[in-house]
């Protein structure tokens, strides 16, 4: 499905590779030999991703930047000349953007906009995939999944300023990298949706698998927030998959693809917060436990999922790993952090077991 001779000595520029995401997609560009600059703030928790897997040892170069520094974001692509841009540096949690708004809006918004200001002055990039989140549409809790030509909302200030940055995308291509126009500018700029990923070295605040793994490795009983909203949820390889499938066709065929997708898992794989964390615990092992988290909280969505059907119709794109693989390989992730174990070897291992893990098409063993 990822075409490795397509992504060997490609110049990639990654910004967020600091975070999650952006760690674990810079260790899978490695893992193709493409040569990656990454563009991010410092890691945003202790510990991290980033530093437990060694992320920058597979890059080109790590630049500690804000993506709303223009000139130095300029800079850096002139200096870099990447052909593919994947652009993740964000503000990525719901209720951090309660507590700042303003910043939450001007990174997913302002931040976006200005790296395709930055791409379209500097010139030599070919391929932009610009990733949001599933919280992007308007949620009217529907029972079915959002497609990709669903309107833009979100009720809390995280989800609406991705709306607001799939709008702005939208707005940036149509008047400077339009399709139709793409002779002349030579630029393919996408968006991607992704559902809830999970995977190990993620250590985000007020994220369900993160918050659970540190109770349990702390004993103590985890505190579980709406244990009846339901996620699509994800191993964070499978959206990673689709963006790079994505980046390839944008090369490739740019008019023909630059658009908004959707990377999310099966149907079935939608699943409450309360049983996701029952398995998580179950999975632990050692007496792990939940209850309920009877504080007052923000408003989050009860219901989201999201259609992936254009993706897999048009790009041959479709997951591999359901959800119980999903949270197999998390938790042994987070098993071997805590127990000593090389956690760089164990997450390269993770991505050529996900790369071979997979029937005709992408389809997952049974």
């Amino acid at each position: 499905m990822i075409e490795k001779a397509f992504w060997r000595g490609r110049r990639v520029l990654v910004t967020g590779h600091t975070g999650f995401k952006g760690g674990w997609l810079s260790l899978w560009l490695e893992c193709l030999g493409a040569e990656v600059t990454g563009y991010a703030l410092a890691p945003a928790s202790s510990p991290n991703l980033y530093e437990s897997a060694n992320v920058a040892r597979g890059l080109k170069e790590s630049i500690f930047a804000d993506i709303r520094d223009f000139e130095r974001l300029r800079g850096v692509i002139r200096a870099a000349r990447p052909e593919i841009v994947i652009h993740m540096a964000a503000q990525p949690l719901v209720r951090s953007s309660y507590a700042d708004p303003i910043e939450t809006y001007s990174v997913n918004v302002v931040g976006t906009v200005t790296l395709l200001e930055a791409i379209r002055r500097a010139g030599g990039v070919r391929a932009v995939v610009s990733v949001t989140s599933d919280k992007c549409y308007e949620n009217r809790e529907w029972a079915w999944g959002y497609r990709e030509s669903d309107p833009m909302g979100g009720f809390d200030p995280y989800s609406s300023s991705k709306g607001c940055a799939e709008l702005a995308t939208a707005a940036m291509r149509a008047s400077f990298f339009h399709p139709e126009s793409w002779s002349g500018h030579k630029v393919a700029v996408a968006s991607a949706r992704a559902g809830n990923v999970i995977g190990g070295g993620d250590w985000a605040e007020d994220r369900l698998v993160p918050d659970l793994i540190r109770a349990f490795a702390a004993g103590r009983a985890a505190a579980v927030r709406r244990p009846e909203a339901v996620r699509p949820w994800q191993h964070v390889l499978e959206p990673l998959s689709g963006y790079l499938v994505l980046a390839e066709r944008l090369v490739e065929d740019g008019p023909a693809y630059a658009e908004g997708w959707n990377f999310g898992p099966w149907e079935t794989d939608a699943k409450e917060v309360g049983w996701l964390s029952k398995r998580v615990s179950e999975l632990w092992g050692e007496g792990a436990r939940c209850e309920g988290d009877r504080g007052v909280h923000p408003h989050e969505a009860t219901f989201l999922r999201l259609d992936c059907s254009k993706a897999r119709a048009r790009l041959g794109w479709r997951p591999r790993w359901q959800l119980d693989r999903a949270l197999e390989e998390t938790v042994a992730w987070y098993r071997a952090f805590y127990g000593g174990t090389d956690v760089r070897a164990l997450s390269v291992g993770q991505i050529e077991a996900y790369s071979g893990d997979a029937g005709p098409h992408g389809a997952p063993r049974q």
